[in-house]
């Protein structure tokens, strides 16, 4: 530690941290981050980083697919083994890289648990620092059902860490993460069983493409257990028993909690200053500030409407450190926000929901199948489709898309959206051609008009 006192301390060091610490620390500002375990925090270490390089080979399984007596596959696979040795050489030295980036900017870098004492007065690791603001960004946790054998889950962290494939998988929850995990576990031949407590997967996703993307899954093997509430996990021998309230039971060799997260709101000194907390995260106002103006919280400990993505967390901490440095004194704006599921194939979404506008004469709602309508070009993945939702002025205004590139196509229509572009703003622009995002936006374009 080479100061005690400083213009801002960040809790935390995950995307909603350290975009702002950069940005303050060129403005000039003393800058330090606290961290209690890997610099960088979930996303870069156990989640969003390690998530996507790990699905994306079975990605090429997923495409080669599609060309099925075409392309001779019958021996292609994906070492697991060879894959998570892959994966250690990519994702471990991150933290260390971004440490000493931080360090080598000015920015202090302090590792231990940080206690806000006062609104000014931080205590790490039995020192005390002291700062103009504090910033939390202490992000979130798995959720652990409170259930009989609860100790014998796992959460997606060890997933992501697993050095050797279970037989069978278990999953409790079928959201984001369940989902996601399962697809990748059934084209490794794990045997993959899903409970979950209602008769929908995916809450929030178009459910349409929830509905074709979970038979898909059942038609490659996965077993789905709906309105199941799980009720205890035993472990017999080497494996274990998971038994739902209804008597439903399951033998299997892994078994992953995927209920949700929870915000990392504890042992952090928030009742020493009275910050208003909920069980979904800390309060803020438009500003991003606690009930204690000089304290800030951004990403996912937030008590918030907005989705809680690493996106979302990086424009918070850039909002934050413009704030501070009073280069805006307006409310936060959030922009229309995309929202990706990595299964396979994947799914998108971002503005207005088809059902939110289904209910809303001021919308219209149209379906392009843009995977038979363009089958070469999109590589014979026939089933790819989006849903549009316009305004009265025809311009595109939300979209939900199922396909395997649907998070580069749904980042395409961020500008459209953002922008309010009309089909006629986009018949200005020269797209590259042939391919396959240039197809979607001539048809998007026709839609438009």
């Amino acid at each position: 530690m080479k100061m005690t006192k400083y213009d801002v301390v960040f809790l935390g060091s995950g995307h909603a941290a350290w975009h702002a610490a950069l940005t303050l620390k060129h403005a000039g500002k003393e800058v330090a981050i606290v961290e209690k375990e890997r610099i960088a925090g979930t996303c870069t270490n156990w989640g969003c980083n390690a998530k996507i390089l790990l699905e994306n080979p079975y990605e090429v399984l997923e495409e080669v697919k599609q060309y099925e007596g075409i392309i001779q596959s019958d021996n292609l696979n994906v070492n697991w083994s060879n894959l998570m040795n892959y994966k250690g050489k990519v994702i471990n030295p991150l933290a260390g890289t971004l440490k000493s980036m931080f360090e080598q900017q000015g920015i202090d870098v302090i590792m231990g648990t940080g206690i806000i004492k006062d609104a000014h007065t931080i205590e790490v690791n039995g020192k005390t620092v002291e700062t103009e603001n504090i910033v939390i960004a202490t992000g979130q946790h798995s959720n652990k059902l409170d259930i009989e054998g609860k100790e014998l889950t796992y959460d997606s962290r060890d997933f992501l860490s697993m050095d050797e494939l279970p037989n069978r998988m278990t999953f409790i929850g079928a959201g984001i993460i369940s989902i996601e995990f399962a697809s990748l576990m059934i084209k490794s031949g794990v045997e993959v069983s899903v409970i979950h407590h209602t008769n929908q997967a995916l809450a929030g996703f178009n459910e349409t493409h929830v509905d074709k993307l979970v038979s898909k899954l059942k038609e490659e093997g996965v077993k789905f257990y709906f309105n199941e509430n799980t009720k205890s996990v035993e472990q017999v021998g080497h494996a274990y028993k998971v038994t739902t309230e209804s008597g439903l039971t399951i033998d299997t060799d892994y078994v992953l909690d995927a209920t949700g997260r929870n915000p990392n709101v504890e042992g952090i000194g928030l009742e020493n200053v009275d910050i208003e907390f909920s069980k979904k995260g800390i309060k803020v106002d438009e500003y991003l500030r606690t009930n204690v103006k000089n304290i800030y919280a951004s990403g996912d400990v937030l008590d918030k409407q907005i989705p809680k993505l690493t996106p979302t967390a990086t424009f918070e901490s850039n909002y934050i450190a413009a704030h501070i440095l009073g280069m805006t004194e307006d409310a936060i704006q959030y922009p229309a926000i995309p929202s990706v599921l990595y299964s396979l194939p994947r799914l998108s979404q971002i503005g207005v929901t088809v059902a939110e506008a289904e209910k809303d004469e001021r919308y219209t709602v149209k379906h392009i199948p843009f995977g038979k309508q363009m089958v070469f070009e999109y590589k014979n993945e026939t089933d790819a489709e989006m849903y549009i939702v316009l305004d009265k002025n025809k311009r595109l205004v939300g979209a939900e898309i199922y396909a395997i590139d649907a998070p580069d196509q749904v980042n395409l229509l961020v500008f459209i959206i953002n922008q309010k572009l009309t089909a006629q703003d986009l018949n200005s622009l020269v797209f590259a051609f042939p391919g396959s995002s240039s197809g979607v936006l001539d048809l998007l374009k026709a839609n438009m008009m």
